[in-house]
């Protein structure tokens, strides 16, 4: 028999109580909680108080809202991950980038933010706007860049910075016949890692 309400089969512990926690350490009331994971307050309630179990689709649509893994609301030990990425050579193989920008990572993988060295070739993708969910932050390391946001244009040098919502129409283009260097960081949210070109055929950061 299938359970009330979409539930899981199997009991959870914990899970409830880890559900009303996070949602009061996010600040949320359970109404506005309910409605970005498209549940009723009611059944959000129940699923706090544990009269009801969640189903894995409820439990995705949780995670996204208070900024966590389904990992975390089940209560499972995440692996140790290592905090320290070594440093390479800037340029590398043919496959380390996409048409023509290389990227080299820079902090750890599975987590909410992904950090990257970037190489920005002159002359390439200046006219492609890029336009996905998510943050980005930029620090130039050497070379001069041009970022331009919405109808607003910036030109960087060495030591500038640039953080914005990546919702806001965006590109970025090297000025200098050299290219240019920087650090870039970004935040995955609800966008598939493939949407961000991280090497891939896609075109977009």
């Amino acid at each position: 028999m299938n359970p009330p309400d979409g539930g899981a089969a199997d009991e959870l512990p914990g899970v409830a109580p880890r559900l009303r926690e996070l949602r009061r350490d996010r600040g949320l009331t359970l109404e506005s909680a309910a409605g970005r994971a498209g549940l009723s307050p009611a059944h959000l309630s129940r699923l706090e108080t544990g009269r009801r179990q969640p189903s894995l689709p409820m439990l995705l649509g949780l995670a996204r809202v208070y900024g966590t893994t389904v990992s975390e609301l089940l209560g499972e030990m995440p692996p140790e991950r290592d905090a320290i990425v070594r440093g390479g050579p800037a340029e590398g193989p043919p496959g380390d980038g996409a048409d023509g920008w290389i990227y080299r990572q820079a902090g750890g993988s599975g987590r909410a933010m992904q950090a990257l060295r970037v190489r920005v070739p002159h002359g390439t993708e200046g006219d492609l706007v890029r336009v996905h969910p998510g943050e980005e932050w930029l620090y130039l390391l050497d070379g001069r860049l041009r970022v331009v946001l919405g109808e607003t244009v910036h030109d960087l040098g060495p030591g500038d910075s640039a953080h914005f919502d990546s919702l806001t129409p965006h590109r970025i283009a090297a000025l200098d016949r050299g290219g240019a260097s920087l650090l870039f960081v970004h935040t995955l949210l609800q966008s598939p890692p493939a949407e961000l070109c991280l090497g891939g055929a896609v075109r977009r950061l």
